[in-house]
This record gives C-alpha cells, structure tokens and sequence, in this order.
C-alpha cells in the first residue's frame, strides 16, 4: 500500500526580475491511496494545476509551508527526478516537444532510470511494442523526436505509453483530457484504467468536465477553489458540478 499525502501546502509563483511572487496554493490538505482514483475539479486559475506541478517539482513554483509525503518520505526534499524513481508521475497538460531524442530512446532512457537497470532490448521492444498497440499508438512514432509534430492526440498517448511502461505508484493526470476527441479520449481513458487494475496505482485525475469521468470513475471528487479543497464527496458531486458549476463555491470564497 502506497500513501501520497499532502498536508498544509502553500506555494506560489517564485519571484523573477521583473515580478513580485504570487501566492497561489493557500493550504491544501489531500491523501491518496494504492487503488484510490481523486478527481479535482474546479474553475480556470484556481491552481489545479500548480499543485499538480508543485508535487512533480516544478521550479517555477516555490513551497512556502506544508509538507508532502510518499510513504512517510519527504518529497519535497527530493529533486525532480528522484521524485519519479520514488514512484511519482505527472502527464502533462501541454507535454513538451524534445528534439532531437526519439521516442524510443527516451522511453528506454526512462525506464532505465526509474528500473535501476537497462531492459533487456528484446523483451524492452515487445514491452513497447504491445503498449503502443494498446493505445492505438502508431509504431512510427518511435523513431520520432518527443512529441515533435504530434497532434494533441497523440500528445497525450505518449503521455499514458509513459504511464504504462513506467508503472508508477501515483500517478498525477493534469487536463488528460484536453483537446482530446471522442475516441481519443475513449482510448487514453482505458490506458488509466488499465493502469490502475493492473498495478493497484493512485490516480490524482485533474480535469475541468465531467466527460472523463464518464471512462474513468473517481473514488472522490473534490472542488479546488482560490487555491485550496473547498468541498469533497463521491463520484456525484461531479453531476452537481456540471449542472450548477462552481458559483457558490466563488461566492463563499470572496464573502
């Protein structure tokens, strides 16, 4: 059983030459589980999205109180990439382009570190191989710089092919399911889910719409408001949301 938890985090924008900081997350408390899918829904600029990118390591965020944990290790001692070997995973909103480093080097690279060990090339490429399959993920992709030319589509394949070989502990999914299509969305969703059964992970599913909650159910739902949890419930507060939005929340949050 694996445990992500995030207790009192404060961060903001860190400072630069030509801005004062901005503080954006003001004491967020969440705790996920082995096997527990949280969804976190709430309006433009409530900063979601900085506490996913707080929890990956971001430099441009700054924590300035709290603590988060994996497993009673603190992260936020740790440096970006020894957060991925100790289990932590973020899909990006906007992955970025890398070119120059194909696909297939950089998953291996990847793998190799979060591992320990180099895969074996010939079990790495039918590992590869079956992955892409799943996603319905064009093989040619492999011999293609990182995200360089992909539509966001197959932006976000990428992003969940990386979740599937990685097999990380807990993974945090910021707008998987922006500027996704019907089947796009159908087939990304079905990559988490498989994620999740095969390897008992935590999902922190950051999303605006209930859309992909209809392919992924969330354990809990929660409403992130001027920079902290205001409300929590079950998978039907996400219907609340969708039908009444998050007026009342504002409302409260400026009375």
């Amino acid at each position: 059983m694996t445990t992500l938890e995030i207790k009192g985090l404060t961060a903001r924008v860190a400072a630069t030459e030509d801005a004062e900081p901005v503080d954006i997350l003001k004491g967020v408390d969440l705790t996920i589980s082995s096997g527990e899918t949280h969804a976190i829904m709430g309006p433009n600029g409530s900063g979601k999205s900085t506490l996913a990118y707080v929890v990956a390591g971001h430099p441009k965020y700054e924590v300035t109180g709290g603590t988060v944990t994996l497993d009673g290790e603190d992260v936020l001692s740790m440096e970006v990439d020894e957060r991925a070997r100790a289990g932590l995973f973020l899909a990006m909103q906007y992955p970025t382009e890398v070119p120059g480093v194909s696909t297939a080097n950089f998953l291996r690279t990847a793998a190799t570190a979060v591992r320990g060990e180099a895969p074996k090339l010939r079990h790495w490429v039918k590992e590869v191989k079956e992955a892409m399959a799943d996603l319905d993920f064009d093989q040619a992709f492999s011999e293609r710089s990182v995200n360089e030319g992909f539509s966001g589509g197959e932006k976000k394949r990428h992003e969940i092919l990386q979740l599937d070989l990685l097999k990380p502990k807990i993974a945090v999914l910021d707008e998987t399911d922006s500027g996704l299509d019907v089947d796009a969305l159908r087939v990304v969703s079905e990559g988490v889910n498989r994620y999740k059964e095969e390897e008992n992970g935590g999902i922190l599913l950051i999303t605006h719409y209930t859309r992909i909650l209809n392919y992924i159910k969330p354990d809990k739902v929660h409403v992130f408001v001027g920079g902290r949890i205001v409300d929590s419930g079950g998978a039907e507060l996400a219907d609340t949301l969708e039908s009444e939005g998050y007026e009342k929340y504002l409302t409260a949050a400026t009375a």
